[in-house]
């Protein structure tokens, strides 16, 4: 039943005046705030502050009094005015959050509450920032400067004579190929030093522990030495002694504005604070109307064997066990915490064995995982001398993760030997499942096969990348990585493949692969992709002297249903690669990586950069990035979204501009390593569709809230105006 909110009462700030104009709005004179439509299911008001009517912040509502914590987040619109929709019945504290605030105090209240709420400035500058995005407060980081690189070794500066740029510090040290591939930085638990670090004479020795602590203490300690440990020491030093001394990010981020204020952001929690989660599937990325209303699902990587579940509908979270095939396979609880953690201690908080990464969705809702069955060595029929053509062509002797399937109908998991390694995965229209992961080769698995005959052996293959460089549009004998050219061969390439989708519009497959520029990968497998598989390379513009838009290294990538692919990179950019846009030939002696320049555009991400930096465009860091293909988020078809790990937020580039969907609450909860969508209800408008994501940082107890802190789903949907319910 739809009523309309004229004023509100706040338990809070009753008095006099407020009942007065309670009284005069319900006697049917004009009130001072326009009516609110709501339902029985909403609570809606009017948040004013010292000035008036306060555009741009967040109501936050959060009830623990559900089978999961539950959060529903909205933004106020011009005149102040906020409506949180549809929250099932239980007591909730809401309180606003907002740039040049302090938060202000909890009231309860329930479904059908109008509830006006008062903002609470901040007392000063310096207050008002801890409300800021992680990127803001990361971006007063100082890199080395240009002329630093390349690097003269531990006999000069101390930088590796591998790190041959600014841009290759950024990428490697900085961005998604360093610390913030992994967790956020800039958050309150980054940009100071742990309580239990304090004793040490200087922030340099403090980061010297600090990288060591936990079972991730191995891979920072290993990452530093490899690209200039003290010149890397020195850099983060710097930054959170210059914080301790006071300095803060001076110019405030915008409040939300525009579309931007129309978002509802909903939150769940689910697994446990120890564990960690890569990424989470809802639906069939072809068919996003697949498991419509169902549970969403997580991939508890390195961190626990099980895959938690969501049932959205019922606030219910639960755990799905994984399983292996051979009980010696590896497990992370193998690697100890190389010195104890100022959170955890000594204690081992990661063990698994599958070590689960990604999904992928059918269109019977069964859910495609990568992870681990086995030990490293691979099965006879992967092997040299075996009879598998695929083995005959290019054998494989080792390989980390396989596939498991869960199949919700049948309640069960069933394992999937994979010679190949396995990552990120996706289906193409035929239900073939392509893979990354694979080292230097592509490899896919025929699900339709599998399921006629039971057969794993028969359903997966591989191939490797080869270049048409003799230019006569088929596959040939090919010179091997380092070989000298042959112009009458072929050439095979090695390009391990990190993000992979195929092509809706021609069926052809696409990868990422990092490195410096790195670059994107084309697949068109032919009749029998083992042996007639033909590779495409286009590397990322840098160093080019002609080129005004240039970048480095991508990770994530997806493709749109025109065709063109979508890659984020650690210079700070979206990119894009529209391969009809190539003026030259794509294959031949020269078609080998930078022979299309012009398919390229890049768009920077928005928000400060880092100080010192000319070869970067944002201290954003992006993981992974998204087309939504149907409309499902609410701003158009088509719409490429990347993971805005730094400013917290969705990223979606409309009309070449970006719009930010932030999370505000909790800060530093927004970490996501990849984006979905699905459509629960065709018919029912925006509240029918939504993108989905979990945080995905390694350190979930990062965030606010500590080790109580259990990494969150997120659910964004973007309505027609702030006060649609």
């Amino acid at each position: 039943m739809a009523r309309f909110l004229v004023v509100a009462r706040n338990p809070g700030f009753a008095g006099a005046a407020l009942m007065a104009l309670a009284v005069a709005a319900v006697s049917g004179c004009q009130s001072s705030a326009p009516a609110i439509p709501m339902d029985d299911d909403d609570i809606a008001g009017v948040v004013t502050g010292p000035g008036g009517p306060e555009a741009g912040v967040w109501v936050i509502a959060e009830t623990r009094e559900l089978p999961t914590r539950h959060i529903k987040i909205v933004v106020t619109g011009d005149d102040g005015r906020y409506l949180v929709p549809d929250l099932p019945p239980a007591t909730y504290d809401v309180w606003v959050r907002g740039y040049g605030l302090v938060d202000s105090d909890k009231v309860q209240a329930e479904p059908g509450a109008m509830l006006d709420l008062t903002a609470v400035p901040a007392p000063d500058a310096r207050a008002a920032a801890e409300y800021y995005p992680s990127q803001h407060w990361f971006s007063l980081l100082r890199v080395p400067a240009p002329d630093t690189f390349p690097g003269t070794g531990a006999d000069g500066n101390g930088i590796s004579p591998a790190i041959e740029s600014q841009g290759a510090w950024i990428s490697g040290v900085v961005n998604t190929d360093g610390c913030t591939g992994c967790h956020q930085l800039g958050n309150k638990a980054t940009r100071e030093i742990p309580a239990a670090f304090a004793d040490f004479e200087s922030h340099v020795e403090a980061w010297d522990r600090r990288i060591k602590s936990g079972q991730a203490g191995i891979n920072m300690d290993r990452r530093l030495d490899q690209v200039g440990r003290q010149p890397a020491l020195a850099m983060y030093g710097d930054w959170t002694d210059r914080i301790a001394a006071g300095e803060y990010p001076e110019t405030p981020p915008p409040r939300p504005r525009g579309v931007e204020r129309n978002v509802v952001v909903s939150l769940w929690d689910w697994a446990e604070p120890e564990a960690y989660m890569h990424d989470l599937i809802s639906a069939d990325k072809r068919n996003p109307s697949v498991n419509a209303n169902g549970p969403v699902y997580g991939a508890a990587e390195n961190s626990a064997d099980y895959m938690p579940a969501l049932d959205p509908g019922k606030h219910e979270a639960s755990k799905i066990a994984l399983e292996v095939r051979d009980p010696n396979t590896p497990t992370t609880a193998s690697t100890p915490p190389l010195m104890s953690s100022p959170y955890w201690g000594g204690a081992v908080i990661w063990d698994s064995q599958s070590n689960a990464h990604s999904f992928a969705m059918d269109g019977r809702a069964r859910v495609w995982i990568a992870a681990r069955v086995r030990p490293p060595e691979t099965p006879a029929f992967c092997q040299e001398g075996s009879d598998h053509p695929s083995a005959k062509a290019f054998p494989i002797a080792r390989s980390n993760r396989q596939v498991q399937m869960w199949d919700p109908e049948a309640g069960k998991i069933t394992t999937v030997n994979t010679c190949f390694g396995t990552h990120h995965l996706n289906l193409a229209e035929d239900d073939k499942l392509w893979f990354c992961g694979s080292g230097p080769v592509v490899a896919w698995f025929d699900t339709r096969v599998f399921d006629e005959t039971g057969d794993e052996e028969l359903a997966q293959g591989w191939t490797v990348q080869v270049l048409d460089t003799n230019g006569n549009g088929r596959r040939d004998d090919y010179v091997e990585p380092g070989e000298p050219e042959d112009p009458a061969k072929d050439t095979r390439i090695e390009r391990g493949l990190y993000g992979v989708a195929p092509s809706p519009a021609d069926g052809s497959i696409w990868g990422s692969t990092r490195g410096m520029p790195g670059g994107l990968v084309r697949v068109v497998p032919g009749d029998d992709p083992t042996h007639t598989a033909l590779t495409e390379f286009f590397e990322v513009p840098w160093n080019e002297p002609d080129v005004p838009e240039q970048g480095y290294s991508p990770r994530g990538m997806d493709v749109d249903s025109d065709g063109v692919v979508w890659t984020v990179l650690s210079s700070g950019h979206l990119a894009s690669f529209d391969r009809d846009r190539c003026a030259g030939p794509l294959n031949g002696p020269e078609a080998t990586g930078r022979h299309c320049p012009e398919g390229w555009t890049l768009y920077p991400f928005p928000g400060p950069n880092f100080q010192g930096s000319s070869e970067s465009a944002s201290s954003e860091s992006a993981y992974y990035n998204f087309t939504d293909r149907f409309n499902l988020l609410g701003v158009g078809e088509n719409v490429p979204l990347a993971t805005g790990n730094q400013s917290e937020s969705v990223l979606a580039l409309v009309d070449g501009e970006f719009l930010t969907f932030r999370v505000p609450y909790p800060l530093g909860s927004f970490y996501a390593k990849g984006l979905d969508g699905r459509i629960d209800d065709p018919d029912a408008g925006w509240k029918g569709r939504a993108i989905w994501t979990t945080s995905g940082s390694r350190a979930p107890f990062h965030a606010e809230g500590g080790t109580e802190n259990v990494a969150p789903v997120f659910k964004f949907q973007v309505r027609p105006d702030p006060l649609a319910h």
